[in-house]
């Protein structure tokens, strides 16, 4: 394990209920990246803020909230979006990186940058009623690309402004991918490695597909590049 530990890029709805679960479990060191504040909306669905948190910087109020339950927590706060420009100076040295964010965008940048840097990535999105997450070993198994050699145009995709996100389902990932990290920490084989795991909420019921690399894989053929 490094002595960064793991980093959580987005510290929302994913990130946040995350970050208490791996908090809780013990591991040594957090790095929390976001550059948003909280607001009102924010409050049903993302369980480190409170009404007092209104208008402060996620990553503070998180870090805060935090060191309350683990005083011997070592936690650093990154105010920054991440991107291609800055990835390797904010997730370079970490054991593992989880993708709290929630646009296709962002995930796709964090996934060609974990290949890049030969840093385990979990992959964790939700809109709707619906989740899904899967563990990403650069050069090992199929990374986001490997499902999505050509991403689709960003408007062609529902967002969470119009499709809604129900907090329990944002939860549900967030601790599973929680769950993932803590293997990684601690030296065991995530169980979500080539593996796509898909919450129905509205069945509230988790079904798993087999995932296998993709050879032509533009993503992967880039990182292999880098060795």
């Amino acid at each position: 394990m490094t002595t960064r530990g793991a980093v959580i890029v987005g510290v929302g709805g994913l990130g946040s209920p995350a970050a208490a679960a791996l908090a809780a479990a013990g591991v040594p060191a957090l790095t929390l990246v976001d550059d948003d504040v909280v607001e009102t909306s924010n409050l049903p669905r993302q369980p480190l803020y409170a009404v007092d948190d209104v208008g402060t910087p996620k990553v503070e109020a998180a870090a805060r909230r935090l060191r309350t339950r683990r005083p011997d927590l070592r936690i650093t706060t990154v105010r920054s979006r991440v991107a291609a420009a800055n990835a390797r100076e904010i997730l370079a040295g970490h054991a593992v990186i989880l993708d709290g964010t929630d646009g296709l965008p962002s995930k796709s940048m964090l996934n060609d940058a974990a290949l890049s840097l030969d840093i385990p990535l979990v992959h964790a999105g939700a809109v709707g009623l619906d989740g899904q997450l899967f563990t990403i070993l650069p050069r090992r198994t199929a990374c986001l690309r490997c499902l999505f050699p050509e991403l689709p145009h960003e408007d062609d995709l529902p967002t969470c402004q119009q499709s809604g996100i129900l907090g329990p389902v944002v939860g549900a990932i967030g601790l599973a991918a929680a769950g993932e990290v803590s293997r990684i920490l601690d030296g065991d084989a995530p169980e979500l490695a080539n593996r796509l795991a898909i919450l129905d909420g509205a069945r509230v019921r988790w079904r798993v597909v087999e995932l296998r690399p993709n050879p032509r894989c533009p993503a992967c053929d880039a990182a292999r590049g880098t060795c």
